[in-house]
């Protein structure tokens, strides 16, 4: 499921956060954006164009043609979700104040094991790069339960209950002091820390494919961004590294100088 939310970040610019729903639901939702003509005022100067492609998908060639899911990408007012530096920096939460022989700290390991492995799968595609200051990176992992949203339905009377949510990624927008102003997005990703290693690892290899620009769900179960959850973990698919790439050849205002 997919969901919206706009905020105001402190510098006045306006963020945007679109919440993934990774879920045991087999349906998912797309809520319409609702912009205001100033909210997006510093990215009007931006350039709308591709940025070459990083090395990693340039040389990537499906020889068998098994296609891709890219009419199910969605785009947002400056582009798409698109990195143009690398390495992108990954910050991922590590156990605290816990001892490392207790259940819970054994846990929590198992859960930061499964998150490194989906990074390291990722990393074949877009250099990833862990670094230790959640501040300075373009995509943090946290463990965390995700609210439910309970809301009464004025038609039955009765409140509607929606299914546990495993994992969740919104990304905002801001603008990036360098030489020169540059328009950035980042990313973050909440991960359940009661799921099972297994399905830590499906839930981290999937929202992570949207943390890297796949701002949509497959329609295959055999696909990594496949929108349930499946018994059989898929892993990175041939169709999601072919949407990956068409996604890098689109044009973006993200990453240009304004």
């Amino acid at each position: 499921m997919l969901n919206v939310k706009i905020n105001q970040w402190l510098i006045g610019f306006t963020t945007v956060c679109l919440l993934c729903f990774f879920s045991t639901s087999k349906t998912f939702e797309y809520f319409p954006l609702t912009f205001f003509p100033s909210t997006f005022s510093h990215a009007q100067s931006a350039p709308l164009k591709p940025h070459p492609l990083p090395p990693s998908l340039a040389k990537w060639n499906d020889v068998d043609r098994q296609g891709d899911y890219f009419e199910l990408i969605q785009t947002t007012p400056v582009g798409y979700l698109i990195w143009s530096q690398f390495p992108i920096a990954v910050y991922v939460e590590q156990p605290s104040g816990l001892q490392d022989n207790s259940a819970q700290g054994v846990r929590f390991q198992q859960w930061v094991n499964a998150v490194a492995k989906a990074i390291a799968e990722w990393n074949l595609y877009l250099p990833l790069q862990e670094i230790n200051q959640p501040e300075l990176a373009d995509i943090v992992i946290v463990s965390s339960s995700i609210d439910r949203k309970i809301q009464l339905n004025p038609d039955t009377g009765l409140y509607d209950i929606p299914q546990a949510i495993t994992a969740q990624t919104n990304y905002e927008f801001y603008v990036r002091e360098e030489q020169q102003k540059v328009l950035a997005h980042k990313m973050t990703i909440k991960i359940s820390p009661d799921l099972s290693p297994l399905a830590t690892l499906a839930a981290a290899r999937h929202e992570l494919g949207h943390g890297l620009g796949i701002w949509g769900h497959s329609d295959r179960q055999s696909d990594a961004l496949y929108f349930s959850q499946v018994r059989d973990t898929p892993t990175i698919s041939v169709r999601d590294i072919n949407t990956l790439k068409k996604i890098y050849q689109q044009p973006t205002k993200l990453g240009w100088k304004i």
